[in-house]
């Protein structure tokens, strides 16, 4: 019970993607500024847009899905950030294993 307490307060950066897709971009600091400007690179690079977020709780979690709070946009993205959010929940829910 322990473990599962811990695991529901966990907290990462993350950069998401307009398609719902996202990366770990840390979990136990912030990210400097050179990092997030080289994913902005990266994204532009690409012709995408996207978001850094905070991602708070359990990304396995079934019964209360991690919350994700918008820091700042990422580039230019052509999609609403709670968009991006219903895609990421779909993508989350698709990677648990059927019974």
């Amino acid at each position: 019970m322990a473990q599962t307490m811990r695991r529901s307060k966990e907290k990462r950066w993350i950069v998401l993607g307009e398609d719902g897709r996202h990366v770990t971009l840390g979990r136990h600091t912030d990210p400097t500024d050179a990092e997030i400007a080289a994913v902005q690179g990266a994204l532009a690079a690409q012709g995408l847009g996207g978001w850094l977020a905070i991602m708070e709780g359990d990304y396995f979690g079934r019964r209360s899905p991690p919350a994700l709070l918008m820091v700042r946009p990422l580039g230019s993205p052509a999609e609403r950030f709670e968009a991006a959010v219903e895609a990421f929940e779909t993508t989350r829910q698709q990677s648990f294993p059927t019974a």
